[in-house]
C-alpha cells in the first residue's frame, strides 16, 4: 500500500491541474476506501489549525520528505528549499491537491503553470469586525505570556530569545508552514569582528560597517538602530552557531568596503539554512508554535496597554489569547499590490520576489492601535530578478564574480553598487533588462547557481560569441567585455566602473548567462521602534506589551538596505525583542 500511496501523491502533485474535474483524486475520497476517516483523523474529528495530527498520519505511512525525495523527478516537490513542511501545505484532505511551488515558479514542460500574484486576496479571511468584536467579548480561551506573531527569522529568534529568558511562549503564523520571507534569503548576514573575518584575514570595524549602512541608507537610517545592528552582529553568528548554524564561508555584498557577508560553505543559501536551524531550535525550546493562525486584532485596554490578539484559525475560527506581551515579526508589504501601489505609485504593476504571505498585516495591526511609522513609503528594487519571473537572483552571484551587462553585451555600472542605484542603471537601459554573465568556475563555486540552473533559468554555450548569438547580443560587443574583464582582473584594476573587487575571470567554458530586471523586494520603512524594539505611538512613546522586529520594522536599514543587513536585521533584533517581551511579561503583574 505504501508504494501505492506514493505513487498517487507523485502523480495528482504533478498532474493536478489535469484532475480538476474528477473529485474522487482528493485525498479523503482515497483514504476513504480503506479505514475511512479514522485514516487521517483523531476520533470525533477535530482538527487542529496547524493540522498537527494529520500530518504524523501522512508521514506515519508515506515517511518524511528525505523517504519521499525522488531523483527521477525533474522537478520534485518532495526536495525543495521550503524544507519538511506540512504535507496539508499542498495535499488537500477535501479539495485536488495545490502545489505551494506555483505561488513563486514557472516550470518549463510541466504542468505547473505560474500564479501571477493573486496578492493579499488568499489571506483576507479572518477580517471580520463582527466576528473579532465577539471573540473580545467572550473573553481569552487561554492565557501565555508572550506572543509572537510571523514565524520567519525574525519571529523565530524572538520565539527562542524569549523561550530562553522563562517565558511560555506562542509563535503564531498565517500561512500552512513557517519560514516567511526569510525562507527566501539567499545572500547572507553582515556581521563584524567574527572569527570568520580572522580566519580569512579581513580587517573591518564596527565604525565602518555603521558608515557603510548609513551612507547605504542615504543617512536617513535611525543611527542607534544601526549602531545596534553593527555591535551586536558578530554576536548573532555565535548565537545562531550554537543553535546550529554553518555560517563558515564569507564574501562581500554590494556597499560593502571588505568581505562582511557570511552565509554557510558551499555556497548555500543563508535562508532555508537558517530556517531549518531555527526550526529545529524553536522545537527543542518547547516553543508552541501554531500554523494557520492568523492574528487579526491586536487587544489594549483602556491605556493602550496590550493584553492579547485575536486570532482567526483555520479550523477553530475566532478566539482571543491573553498575553502580556506581543511581538510583530510579520514582515514586509511588497507582496501587498495595493499597498505598494499606494506607497510608491512609481512601483505599481512591478514583479515581487517576496513571500506571497508579505502583506502588511503588522502594519495595519499596529497602526490600529495608534503606532506611529516611519519611513513607510521606503521600497527596494532588486536589480537581479529572474525576468519575467518572481525568482531572485542572489547578489551572491555579482559578489562571487558575475559580471553585468545590458541587451547588446556592454557593461554600464560596477556589479558592486548598491542596490537602488544598480535598479536604476538597469532601467535606464535599452528595454529595462540586463543579463549577469559568468563562466564555469562560479558555476561550480555557488550551489544557488546550479539551482538557478535547475529551474531553467541558465543560458549556456561553449564560447562567450556562442552565448551572445544565444541571448541576442552583439557578438563583438560581448567578446570586447569579456576581453577587457579579464584584462582588469589580472592587472587588479577595473578601469571602466573601479568595481572593488573581482574574485574570478570570465575565462572557464561554459559560460552561462541568466536575464534579470529589477523587482520589489524589501520594504525598508514599517513600524517606528526603539532601541529596546518597543513600538513607538504617534508621540514616539512605547506601547506597553508591544515589540517588533525584521522587515514590519522602519529605521534600521533608511531609504536603501545593503544585501546582508536583512538576515542580521531579523537575528539581532529577533531576539532583542523576544527579551524584552519576556521581561515585561515576567516582571508584569
Amino acid at each position: 500500500m505504501k508504494v501505492k500511496c506514493l505513487s498517487v501523491i507523485i502523480f495528482s502533485m504533478l498532474t493536478f491541474s489535469s484532475l480538476a474535474a474528477d473529485n474522487k483524486n482528493d485525498l479523503a475520497s482515497f483514504h476513504k476506501s480503506m479505514n475511512g476517516c479514522k485514516t487521517c483523523h483523531a476520533l470525533p474529528n477535530k482538527v487542529s489549525d496547524s493540522e498537527t495530527f494529520e500530518n504524523k498520519q501522512c508521514k506515519s505511512c508515506h515517511g518524511d520528505y528525505e523517504k519521499l525525495a525522488n531523483p527521477k523527478l525533474e522537478i520534485d516537490p518532495h526536495s525543495s528549499h521550503l524544507g519538511d513542511i506540512n504535507c496539508t501545505s499542498c495535499h488537500k484532505g477535501h479539495e485536488q491537491p495545490k502545489l505551494y511551488c506555483n505561488e513563486c515558479h514557472s516550470f518549463k514542460g510541466l504542468d505547473m503553470p505560474f500564479n501571477k500574484a493573486k496578492s493579499k486576496e488568499q489571506w483576507d479571511k479572518g477580517w471580520d469586525n463582527e466576528a473579532i468584536n465577539k471573540a473580545i467579548a467572550a473573553g481569552p480561551k487561554e492565557t501565555t505570556d508572550v506572543i509572537v506573531v510571523g514565524a520567519g527569522s525574525a519571529g523565530f529568534n524572538a520565539a527562542i530569545a524569549a523561550k530562553k529568558a522563562g517565558a511560555n511562549v506562542i509563535l503564531l503564523d498565517k500561512a500552512p508552514f513557517s519560514g516567511g520571507n526569510s525562507m527566501l534569503a539567499a545572500g547572507g548576514y553582515n556581521a563584524v569582528g567574527t572569527v570568520q573575518q580572522k580566519d580569512h584575514k579581513v580587517d573591518d570595524k564596527i565604525e565602518w560597517f555603521v558608515e557603510d549602512t548609513m551612507k547605504g541608507g542615504r543617512y536617513a537610517n535611525d543611527p542607534k538602530l544601526v549602531q545596534i545592528l553593527a555591535e551586536q552582529s558578530a554576536d548573532g553568528i555565535k548565537w545562531l552557531e550554537s543553535l546550529g548554524a554553518n555560517m563558515d564561508d564569507l564574501k562581500r555584498s554590494g556597499g560593502a568596503r571588505v568581505d562582511r557577508t557570511h552565509r554557510p560553505s558551499g555556497g548555500l543559501s543563508v535562508g532555508p539554512h537558517i530556517i531549518d536551524v531555527l526550526r529545529k531550535a524553536s522545537d527543542k525550546e518547547g516553543v508552541d508554535t501554531r500554523l494557520n493562525s492568523k492574528v487579526v486584532k491586536l487587544v489594549v485596554d483602556e491605556d493602550q496597554k496590550i493584553v492579547g490578539v485575536v486570532i482567526h484559525g483555520k479550523h477553530s475560527g475566532h478566539y482571543m489569547v491573553a498575553a502580556k506581551s506581543v511581538v510583530l515579526a510579520t514582515g514586509g508589504y511588497g507582496f501587498n499590490k495595493e499597498m505598494v501601489a499606494f506607497y510608491r505609485p512609481t512601483f505599481k504593476g512591478m514583479t515581487s520576489s517576496n513571500n506571497i504571505t508579505s502583506t502588511g498585516d503588522g502594519i495595519e495591526l499596529a497602526k490600529a492601535i495608534g503606532a506611529s511609522m516611519t519611513d513607510i513609503d521606503w521600497i527596494q528594487a532588486h536589480p537581479t530578478v529572474g525576468k519575467d519571473s518572481r525568482i531572485l537572483i542572489s547578489e551572491t552571484v555579482r559578489g562571487v564574480g558575475a559580471i553585468m551587462v545590458n541587451k547588446d553585451g556592454n557593461r554600464f555600472i560596477s556589479e558592486l553598487t548598491t542596490r537602488d542605484k544598480a535598479s536604476d542603471a538597469i532601467l535606464k537601459q535599452p528595454e529595462q533588462y540586463a543579463w549577469l554573465v559568468f563562466d564555469n568556475e562560479l558555476y561550480k563555486k555557488a550551489k544557488m547557481v546550479q539551482g538557478y540552473d535547475h529551474l531553467g533559468m541558465l543560458e549556456k554555450a561553449n564560447t562567450i560569441s556562442e552565448l551572445a548569438k544565444i541571448t541576442g547580443m552583439k557578438e563583438s560587443a560581448l567578446e570586447n567585455t569579456a576581453s577587457n574583464y579579464n584584462r582588469y582582473f589580472k592587472q587588479g584594476k577595473d578601469e571602466e566602473f573601479a568595481r572593488e573587487q573581482m574574485p574570478l575571470p570570465l575565462a572557464k567554458a561554459p559560460f552561462y548567462a541568466v536575464k534579470v530586471a529589477p523587482g520589489i523586494h524589501h520594504t525598508m520603512g514599517g513600524v517606528a521602534i526603539d532601541t529596546k524594539a518597543e513600538v513607538l505611538d504617534i508621540q514616539s512613546k512605547p506601547l506597553i506589551g508591544l515589540f517588533a522586529a525584521g522587515e514590519v520594522t522602519g529605521g534600521v536599514h533608511g531609504y536603501n538596505r545593503l544585501g546582508g543587513n536583512a538576515v542580521a536585521d531579523t537575528v539581532i533584533f529577533g531576539k532583542i525583542a523576544g527579551a524584552n517581551a519576556a521581561k515585561h511579561a515576567l516582571n508584569t503583574k
